[in-house]
């Protein structure tokens, strides 16, 4: 009888483990729909993939990744310095390389002074506008970029091969964790059988 407390926490421990291994493979498997006895089963992930990609488009279109997000990490006052340093640096190659290949003739006629001037004048137009092109920018983006469409459609298109790689890459430690789980609750279920098994019921 007190073979029990071999045979049933061991035996508990495995189908645990089992049935919760089965639970995470049939998230994934079958990835197309298979039917068996008048049932047919497929996978949660490939049967719902297209609910969940457009669950995943709406939270990542609303709360995660908003056109006003991108604004503000976009137009800001560092944003707006680094592009302004980039305008100086064409601005100087042209007045010093390219306007002699672009207008020759008047290159011959402009004088240093002249350019530095031409320089200033155009660098302070350009520090003005800069913030107006970078709002029609941003506004142009707006109205031609869907957030959450663009989210929906690569996540539907995701092969169920790339889907499941994708999923053990995040949650490998988690499935593993679930099947380990299933494992340690099956072997104290099986303990408690052969508890009772051996000190109660030979009692009545």
């Amino acid at each position: 009888m007190w073979i029990s407390f071999i045979v049933f926490p061991f035996v508990g421990a495995f189908l645990g483990w089992f049935t919760n291994y089965i639970a995470v493979k049939m998230l994934f498997h079958p990835k197309e729909p298979k039917t068996f006895l008048g049932i047919t089963f497929q996978g949660i992930f490939p049967k719902r993939q297209k609910t969940i990609a457009l669950k995943i488009g709406k939270v990542v279109a609303d709360e995660l990744l908003s056109i006003d997000d991108i604004k503000e990490k976009v137009v800001t006052p560092q944003s707006m310095d680094k592009i302004y340093e980039q305008v100086e640096i064409k601005m100087d190659d042209f007045l010093e390389g390219r306007m002699q290949q672009k207008f020759p003739l008047v290159s011959m006629f402009a004088t240093q002074k002249l350019k530095m001037q031409i320089r200033g004048e155009m660098l302070k137009e350009v520090k003005v506008q800069l913030p107006d092109m970078m709002d029609k920018y941003i506004q142009h983006f707006e109205e031609n970029l869907d957030i959450e469409e663009m989210i929906t459609e690569k996540f539907s298109q995701l092969s169920t091969e790339r889907l499941e790689e994708v999923m053990n890459e995040i949650l490998n430690k988690e499935f593993k964790f679930i099947e380990l789980l299933g494992g340690v609750i099956g072997f104290i279920v099986g303990l408690t059988q052969a508890v009772l098994n051996v000190f109660v019921f030979p009692l009545f």
